[in-house]
């Protein structure tokens, strides 16, 4: 099961695991509920900041990648 839903960043944290970057990303969704998600530097924007609107993308209920609308 794909799909998109609206969000909006509460943190970033970046971090390195033997020289490869992942961030953690906590998110709020329009109904209030907090997620966060630990991803590579490649399924979120480098520059992403709290306080940003954001779609994130999930497979199986899991979020797979944070971008920025279009």
């Amino acid at each position: 099961m794909l799909g998109e839903q609206e969000a909006i960043v509460v943190e970033v944290k970046p971090w390195d695991v033997h020289g490869v970057s992942h961030v953690d990303i906590t998110l709020v969704y329009p109904d209030r509920s907090v997620e966060t998600a630990r991803l590579g530097r490649e399924s979120a924007p480098d520059d992403l900041t709290a306080g940003e609107h954001v779609l994130v993308m999930k497979a199986m209920n899991v979020v797979v990648e944070v971008r920025r609308p279009s």
